[in-house]
């Protein structure tokens, strides 16, 4: 908004500057005319004397200028003073009738202070020079009163302006910035939101348009989570009956000592599993982005959280022949929900230590920086390639280097639910040989 009122504030003062030297110089130019036309026709009335008389015509001419000062001078053609009250022929000036404006220079008789005059001189026919000035100071004072009659008013206008500019600009910045902050809690998922409205110009036309969008998204949004959520849970009952039917049809294999039909039984069984694993996970990823936003938050303490995580995956890396190495260190609250952070959490260890070959390392750790709380989990596995660090968030996906290992493919899924809920951010790049995530525990704003 400022850069605009001092764009407008810059070209507003230049057009001035321009318009204030236009009305000069045409004023001038004006003013310079219609004098030469004058003295042109002093010099016509002098002509009509003759050479002797001249000099009694130009006294008598000095007697009747007292008010408006017109000055005269009669000088030889050598330039020496004859008559008249100008004392010396200026310097410049052209004996043909051509005006020459004198800036305090005429030297005038019996006056210490030359004004500003126009002159104007011609050659009689017996070598006399005859010189004809007219003050120029009430001319000059009118346009003076002029130029700073515009200055004033276009003062008056541009300060006028810049106030009525700055008020609207404080009344339209005061609306995008409650736009922008609603703007950035629509961003973080929270869809219910709807931009603000109440005038009739361009922004507001903007946000109907945008609220209008928004009505439609979260339409077909809540349309398509609750096609998804329902489909979920009414399969996952029917397979949980298929599993349980499988687990009853094995026992009974068992008396024909049918080896294959074992191996097929525990083959289906296990598919079950999965596809109740996936399902169970889906509903958790919805269960968590349909928690009002921080309704259930508390202040706690991350390095106790991550001293418990270490305590439970601790037997599951000693099983694998992991290192498992935790390190924390005290660090400042964090506001947020304990049980989604401890799950997200989980989530990270079992995939780092599901992925970690054995004799491999994993590690966790917490650290404070500038920002806030830190925490780093590496692993030495097989590594996400960069193309694939977005991709492994979202729903389904598996890496091709991954897929001989058991999963969902919706753990980093729920991880990102978590991460959205809390405002936090998580970045996935590479260890030295392996993968290298860091979640920075902070609220993370737009800009």
């Amino acid at each position: 908004m400022f850069r605009l009122l001092s764009a407008y504030a810059l070209i507003f003062s230049l057009s001035l500057i321009l318009m204030l030297g236009y009305i000069a110089l045409t004023v001038t130019r004006d003013m310079e005319r219609e004098t030469d036309l004058v003295m042109r026709w002093e010099f016509t009335y002098f002509n009509s004397i003759d050479d002797s008389g001249l000099p009694a015509a130009i006294a008598k001419r000095m007697e009747r200028e007292q008010m408006n000062p017109n000055f005269y001078g009669l000088f030889t053609a050598d330039g020496h003073y004859e008559a008249g009250d100008i004392l010396a022929v200026p310097a410049g000036l052209s004996l043909q009738r051509v005006g020459l404006t004198c800036k305090h220079t005429l030297a005038i008789k019996g006056s210490s202070f030359a004004p500003v005059t126009r002159a104007m001189a011609e050659q009689r026919p017996d070598g006399e020079i005859l010189v004809v000035a007219q003050d120029l100071t009430h001319i000059l004072r009118i346009r003076e009163a002029i130029i700073q009659a515009l200055i004033g008013g276009a003062l008056f206008f541009l300060m006028a302006g810049v106030i009525t500019g700055v008020l609207v600009g404080m009344r339209q910045m005061r609306r995008v910035r409650m736009i922008r902050r609603v703007t950035l809690q629509i961003a973080q998922g929270d869809l219910q939101k709807r931009l603000p409205v109440g005038g009739r110009d361009e922004i507001d036309m903007l946000a109907h348009l945008v609220n209008h969008m928004l009505d439609e998204v979260e339409r077909l949004m809540t349309e398509v989570k609750g096609a998804c959520d329902g489909i979920a849970h009414d399969l996952r009952t029917p397979l949980g009956h298929v599993r349980t039917l499988l687990a009853r049809i094995a026992e009974r294999a068992k008396a024909f000592d049918d080896e294959p039909l074992s191996l097929m039984l525990d083959r289906a069984r296990s598919d079950t599993d999965l596809l109740l694993e996936r399902f169970r996970a889906m509903l958790r990823i919805s269960e968590i982005g349909a928690l009002q936003r921080r309704g259930g938050f508390a202040e706690l303490q991350l390095e106790t959280l991550v001293a418990e995580i270490g305590e439970l995956y601790e037997p599951l890396a000693e099983r694998k022949s992991i290192n498992f190495l935790v390190s924390a260190v005290p660090v400042a609250p964090v506001y947020g929900d304990r049980a989604l952070l401890f799950e997200m959490l989980s989530n990270l260890i079992d995939n780092a230590l599901k992925f970690t070959p054995p004799n491999g390392a994993v590690s966790i750790e917490l650290t404070q920086t500038p920002k806030g709380p830190v925490i780093d989990i590496i692993d030495n596995g097989p590594g996400i390639p960069s193309s694939e660090r977005d991709a492994v968030l979202q729903l389904f996906y598996r890496s091709e280097q991954t897929r001989h290992i058991q999963g969902s493919g919706l753990g980093l899924s729920v991880v990102s639910a978590v991460l959205r809920v809390h405002d936090f951010s998580m970045v996935i790049g590479n260890a030295e040989s392996g993968t290298h995530v860091r979640v920075a525990c902070w609220t993370q704003t737009l800009a």
